[in-house]
This record gives C-alpha cells, structure tokens and sequence, in this order.
C-alpha cells in the first residue's frame, strides 16, 4: 500500500490479469478497461511486472483478488486491503495511462440539508463506479457533466460509453479520464507543457441543482541528455489554484509509486531542487531503480533507459483553505543511444570480448571468412566462448579466445620481419523475447599499440555544454575541431580548462559553434559537434556529438498586453534567413534578426493574433513561419520539405482578485517635487583629456591606457531641463567582466566619497556652465588612475542618485563628498550651491566598455589597458 496507490510485483512475465470479486465474478482487465477503472501494468526485459491500481478503482468498495495468467494457467492468486485517510480535499493522481480527480464535496451536501430541511437520515449517494446507476436511495441522483473549454455536455451513460469514468460516495466526486481522451487538453502551463481535463458535475434532488467542479492536470515529457534525465515540474500549476496565496507543505520523491528517504536518493544519485518556480528532478541515465532495453536500428546497436519517476507534493490554498494532494508516476524512457560493442584482442592469443549488451541480448553463432560455427561449436573448436556478467547483473559481455595457429586467422609477413596475424569475423546475435537478430562484423589485428586512444565524453547544465577530451597517458597528437572551428589559442583561453591527462571545453549553448536542432515553446534543443583530427592527414581519430534540450522562456506576456518570442534558426532548414520569418500576418516581421536569431515584439490585439476562452483564461495564440512563397522559394533551393513553424501563446486570467499587503509610516518631512512622470536618461562617457572637451566614440575603441595612467570619466543627466533636478555619484566600482555584482571588485567611490583605502584615490572636477554643459548639476567629472586585476579586462560601473536640489535632506543627496586635503579637488564651491538635495530616484548606469591586458614583446613587461570596442554609456529607465 503506497498512498492513494496499491502496487504488486509479479514475476516473471504474465500474459493476462483478472479482478475477482466475493470469489464468484471474474472479469478481465482488458487495456480499456485498465484505464477507465484506475489499473495500470509495466513489464521490463527481464519477465518482471508491477501492477498498480488507485485506491479509489472501480472495485474499490469491493474485496477484490488479481489472478495472474501464465500461458493460460493461473498461477497467483493475490488480495490486498489498503486503507488511506485522512483524505485531502481533493486528490489528484496521474498514472501512466490515465488521470484521475477526486473532489470534496460534503459541505455541498449540508446546503442540501439546510435548504430541503432533511438534516437527518440524510440519504448516502450511490457508486456508479463499474457501470452502476448514479441514483441515491431518495432519488437523489447525478445528471449531467460539462467538459470545459468546449462546454460539450453529456449524461452518465454517454461519459462512461467515451471512456471516461465517474462515480461518487457520500463524501467525494471522482473522475477519470485516459491520457489522450477527447475533453482533454494540452495547456502551456508557465512554459512547461501539461495535459488538462476541466469538468463540472450537476446534482439533482427534487427542484434543487447543485455543481461539482473537478480538474485534473498531468504534465507530459522531460527533458534529456545523453547523462543525465532532467524533469521540471511546476510549483504553481495554475489551473489547479484559484489564487496565488498557498503554502507547499510536502514535496517526495520516489520510484515505482514508493517514496524515498533523502539516504536512499543520495545512494541512487537523484537529486530534488525546489526553485521559486519549478520542482527539478535530476536522475543520472543508468541509475538504480531503471534498466536499460536493446534495439537495433539499421543493423546497429542502441540501448534506451527506462525509469519511472513519482513526484508527491502537498500544498494548501491560503485563501479557500482547502488542501490539495498531488501524485505523479512518471515513466521516461530516453531516446535510443547509440552503443557499438567493441572488440578488445590481447596479445599471444586472441583474447576478444564483444560488449557491453543488456542481458536480453544472446549470442548465436560466429561467421568466420571460411566457416560459420555455433558457440558450442566453436567451444569444441576449443575458442572458450563464454558469457560474462557485471557485477550487478544488470550488463554481459562474450569473450573468446582464438589462437595463432588456428586456420581461421590470417597469417602476413611484412618488412622487417614483423609478422602480422588478423581475424575476421562476425557475430550472430538476437535480441529476445522479440527474436530480433543482428550483427556485428570485427577485424582484429594481432599487432598492438601503446598508445591509447583518446576518449571524448559529455554533459549539459542550464545553459553549457561540457565536452572533456581524455587523452590519457600519452602526449595530446591531434587537433580539436569544435563545431566547425579549429581549437586555437584565443578560443581555448574563453572556454578550455585543463587537467593533468585531459581537458574540459565549456561551451553556452548558443554558442555559434553549436547547432539548433529544435525549438519549442519553451525549450531548445542544441547540438554540439566534436571532432580530434590528425594535425598531418585531417583524418578523423574521434568523433562526438552532444545534443541537450535547455529550459528557455522563449515568449514572454506582458500585463499591458504585449508579447514577444525569439525565433532562432534550426539545423533542419540551413537555407532559413531569420530575418524574412513573419508572425501568421506577413506584414509583421521581426523588430530585429541576425543570421541566427528573430526577435519579435507585438500586441496581443494584432499581427493575426487569436485568442479564446478556455473557463476563466483568455488564451492568445500566434505563429512564427515563413510567407508560402519563401516557403516554397527554400524548399525548392534546398531540396528539403521541412517548414519552420514555431507556435506561441500567452494566457490571462481573465477575472482574479489579488491581495496586497502594505504598511504605513509617517513622512520625515514631506515631498516639494510634484507628481509628474517621465523618462530620465544618464550616460557615461571617456574623455580624452582633463580638459572634458573631447570624448572618445565608438570607432576610437579599444582605448590604450597605461598603468597609473589618469582616466577621465563624466557622468551626465541627458534629457532634463529642469534646474532643480541635480545628479551625484553614489557608488562607482570596477570589476572583471559586464556582471556589476561579479567578483573582484574595487570600489572607487563608496557613499559619494573616495575609497579611503585606495593609495590613488578619485579626484572630483568642478563643472562649470559653458557652450555644451547648460545646467552644471547635472554633470559630474571624475579622475581615476588606471590600475591592474589580476586578469584582462577591466569595467567601470556607477550607480547614481537623481536629487531635488531645491529641498536640503541628508543622505547622498547632501552633496558630492569631497576631501579638504586634496588640492586638486576645487569642488567645494560646487557642494556649497547644491543647498542639499533630495532623493527621488536612484539609476543604475551600465557599461559596456572592456579592459584588455597587453604586454610588450621587449624589455620590461609594461601593464597596457585597452578600454573595449563599445566604449561606455548604456542608459537605463
């Protein structure tokens, strides 16, 4: 008994189960009815199965025994009683076939009470699980259920005959529906894809209706990498919540409908991160709990692994006070992975192992250039064919030995008196219980090597791709394509990191070096290319490709209704110019492309953009393709068919009531500014010289600075005019790269002031009224000297304070901060006239400018600063 779950493991594999009842009536649970009644069945390979069954099936309120059938014999005959309570108030349950709500509906039933005035002897309402009538003793009796969105109304009889199931007992609404029945829906729930049933339940008693609303919400498939099986479930499944005020109580993981405790996840290697908005679930592909599946695709060898996953979370709706249970079996089976079995000889004999297999995989019969031979045939011939297993029996190998002297082994003389003794064969293998045959052809040269050839392995995060290159003991003999770029020094020192025998080459997925494959609402699918070549001959040695699904938003909605979707462009279509893809109006473009990227802007009330209704949502929908006649222009240039069609949507509630909690304080003192709106603009700029009369532009980048070297920078307050209005310098720091909260960092001004512990500090310029400067205030100037991180780049961030001048207050806006004892800060007049100043908004300025260390190739090594191409001045609403 597992939960709202009874699970029972059966082996080895049966042909057929039955439900018996009181002993007597057996009837078989044929797939349909498996799904309709809340049953559902998984074998693997090796014969085993697990049974599970909801405990609110449609036998439920029944005794009820599963006999198992094997080739027609009844051979088990197993009951079990489960017992589950207390019940939260609604129950929810997604099994690998069906979904299943149930809903608390008693305090319904005391308002029957109350307005029939039956308060006692209250009539307890019938099951019509299994086909019975839903009619109570007292002709209270179910009517009618609606299917939301396409309102489609049906009675009992009609929803029983589709597939579905309803039923009741004195307390609770359950419902179930097949994965793929027709009310269902696919809604893209926060940019993860879930499946939905909506459905209202009417009541009758005499003149009195009443509703039952139930909801049911499943997701459909995760992401995968060729390591490692990433499930992102969401935290706030919207169209079970009717506000966004609730509390997650209990969030458990487990396998097979069975919990585990965090010693049992931590020996498996899962891992369970509860983010603001998602629950991910990490499972390393190969991990226990799972197994692995042969198939053979065009003669090749590939494995798929299968494991199925729960995901249980208890959460409570602050405002309704009700409690929801939620449970998720889960089954995930990868993609098929490629794994040709390798021949590995020794020397003296030939030791050769073919593997590694899954242990449904037999070996037949070998084919030798002059013989076919059985494996007992071959073991008489004295080959030693044996079968070896893991040491967790989960994986085989065949070895065989084959000597020298056997006439099936080539014997050729070459120069110098080196002889060089080959086998060729082949492997006859099948795969069972499918009797699925194949093969696999070797040439094995009795000559070795000592080197050992380099391994190339992967894996994605969020937003990388790592491929580590092991080259093991041996000198590094090859070059690295990545993509369709040679690994040279400059791409090395962006992305490489070395080990003692190997080295990692980290690489974002967006990365031009890297392939689209696929793009979906809200993921892309990237592929990265890795190739070692002979430096001599550009022979391949290795080849490796990665390809991952990474999480992205690629839609957003705005509240004042806009929207905007990234399109990139996809392996699939190479001839696709971003630039000509429209939305379903062709007049509406892309508000900016490149050769890889469209990026579109647009309202929900425009570009061809639809929209419905589905209960309280208002769903827009568009789509992203090329006109018909560029569609046929690129088919017919590139002799391809595949269409580029990329669907967005965004959804609104469109009636919700939301809560918001503030607390009051009384003012210091109040605000002389009026209230007004509008936008304010600052900019940073490099000057050339103290004078501040010339800057540098964007073609004068990179700017060269030596060290120690004075820098100008002016900080200005571009759009206003108002002369009340003064700008100060808060914060001004520099670190290594864009990020301003990255690590190092050196602050240059702190709280308006000088760094104190800077040996070189700032020295603040006065600004004085001129033919280009109209209102002094807002300006500031500054003089740092350049300095030296340990690295190559160097970027300057400021925050600054925008002031009412005419209202004095403390604070930052009392001035800026300037040191009596350095004569080159002649600034105080300047302080003086700002009167204090008042805080009305606080701007952080971005910069975008680079610092690139150089060194000279003679003499002393000299610290050069180059400031980047994109000099300074990002501004910021």
């Amino acid at each position: 008994c597992l939960g709202n779950v009874i699970r029972l493991s059966v082996a080895p594999l049966f042909e057929e189960v039955d439900a018996v009842f009181n002993d007597t009536q057996i009837i078989n649970l044929t797939p349909g009815l498996a799904t309709q009644c809340g049953f559902s069945f998984k074998f693997d390979p090796m014969g085993n199965a697990m049974f599970f069954a909801s405990l609110q099936n449609c036998f439920s309120q029944n005794m009820v025994t599963l006999r198992t059938v094997v080739f027609a014999y009844p051979v088990y005959r197993v009951g079990k009683t489960c017992s589950y309570t207390p019940w939260t108030s609604r129950e929810i349950l997604c099994d690998r076939n069906y979904m299943e709500a149930s809903e608390e509906f008693w305090p319904i039933l005391n308002a029957f009470k109350e307005a029939s005035g039956q308060i006692e002897n209250w009539p307890l309402i019938s099951s019509c699980m299994g086909g019975r009538k839903c009619i109570g003793n007292n002709g209270y009796k179910m009517t009618a259920v609606v299917f939301s969105p396409s309102k489609n109304v049906m009675n009992v009889d009609e929803v029983q005959r589709k597939g579905y199931a309803i039923a009741n007992t004195p307390t609770r609404l359950v419902l179930r529906s097949p994965h793929n029945a027709e009310e269902t829906y696919l809604q893209n729930v926060a940019g993860v894809p879930m499946r939905v049933l909506s459905t209202s339940t009417f009541f009758e008693q005499k003149w009195l209706v009443t509703r039952v609303d139930a909801t049911a919400v499943c997701p459909t498939p995760v992401a995968f990498t060729p390591e490692v099986i990433t499930w992102y479930m969401l935290k706030h499944i919207d169209p079970l919540f009717s506000s966004d005020a609730f509390t997650m109580l209990e969030v458990y993981m487990g396998i097979d409908a069975k919990r585990l405790d965090t010693e049992e996840m931590a020996a498996r290697n899962y891992s369970v991160l509860v983010t603001e908005a998602h629950i991910i679930v990490e499972i390393p592909v190969g991990a226990v709990g799972g197994y692995f599946k042969s198939h053979i695709q065009d003669d090749q060898y590939f494995v798929t692994y299968t494991i199925e996953p729960m995901l249980e979370l208890l959460w409570i709706e602050e405002v309704a006070h009700e409690n929801t249970s939620y449970k998720v079996l889960f089954p995930i089976t990868t993609p098929p992975m490629a794994r040709p079995p390798q021949v590995l000889p020794e020397q003296a004999v030939f030791v050769l192992e073919l593997g590694t297999f899954n242990l449904d995989v037999e070996l037949l019969n070998i084919t030798f250039p002059t013989m076919v031979l059985t494996v007992a045939e071959c073991n008489a011939r004295g080959f030693n064919v044996q079968e070896q297993r893991s040491p967790d029996n989960t994986l085989k190998t065949f070895r065989m030995e084959v000597p020298f002297s056997d006439p099936v082994v080539f014997k050729e003389v070459v120069e110098q008196g080196v002889t060089t003794f080959t086998l060729q064969l082949i492997y006859g293998l099948v795969i069972f219980p499918e009797y699925a045959p194949f093969s696999h052809s070797a040439v094995v040269d009795a000559v070795l090597l000592d080197i050992v050839p380099p391994s190339v392995t992967g894996n994605c995060d969020q937003e990388n791709f790592h491929i580590t290159v092991d080259y093991r003991n041996q000198e590094p003999f090859f070059v690295v394509l990545v993509g369709k770029r040679l690994l040279n020094h400059e791409f090395a020192q962006q992305y490489l990191t070395e080990g003692d025998t190997d080295f990692t080459i980290t690489l974002p997925f967006s990365s031009p070096d890297a392939v689209f494959e696929s793009v979906h609402s809200s993921s892309v699918r990237s592929r990265l290319d890795v190739a070692l070549l002979n430096p001599y001959n550009n022979m391949t040695i290795k080849y490796f490709s990665l390809a991952c699904s990474f999480l992205k938003t690629l839609t957003e909605c705005f509240s004042n209704g806009t929207m905007t979707a990234l399109a990139v462009k996809v392996d699939s279509v190479p001839g696709l110019n971003p630039g000509q893809l429209t939305l379903s109006d062709p007049a509406c473009g892309p508000t900016y492309s490149d050769d890889r990227f469209a990026y579109f802007h647009f309202t929900v009330n425009s570009c061809g953009t639809t929209r419905k209704f589905i209960n309280n949502v208002m769903l827009y929908e568009n789509e992203i393709s090329l006109p018909d006649e560029l569609e046929v222009k690129l088919n017919a240039t590139t002799s391809s068919e595949e269409e580029y069609q990329l669907k967005v949507s965004c959804s609104y509630v469109a009636n919700i009531t939301r809560t918001l909690a503030f607390l009051t304080r009384p003012r210091d003192n109040e605000p002389f500014a009026e209230t007004g709106t509008g936008r304010l603009m600052v900019r940073m700029r490099l000057a050339q010289d103290a004078s501040y009369n010339t800057f540098h532009q964007e073609e004068d980048y990179p700017v060269v600075r030596y060290l120690r070297q004075p820098l100008h920078f002016e900080v200005e307050l571009t759009t206003s005019s108002d002369p009340k209005v003064a700008l100060v310098l808060d914060h001004c720091w520099a670190t290594l790269n864009e990020d301003r909260d990255s690590r190092p960092r050196w602050n240059l001004i702190i709280n308006g002031c000088e760094n104190p512990e800077d040996p070189y500090s700032v020295v603040f310029h006065p600004v004085e009224a001129d033919a280009r400067v109209r209102f002094p205030p807002h300006v500031k100037r500054f003089e740092a000297y350049m300095f030296s991180f340990a690295g190559d780049a160097v970027f300057v961030h400021c925050d600054v304070v925008i002031c009412d001048a005419s209202s004095p207050t403390g604070g930052p806006c009392s001035g800026q901060c300037v040191n009596q004892d350095n004569l080159k800060r002649d600034f105080n007049t300047h302080r003086t006239e700002q009167r204090g100043l008042k805080t009305l908004l606080k701007v952080a300025s971005l910069h975008r400018g680079t610092v690139s260390l150089l060194q000279t190739t003679r003499g002393s090594l000299r610290n050069h600063y180059a400031f980047g191409s994109q000099g300074f001045g990002m501004t910021k609403d």
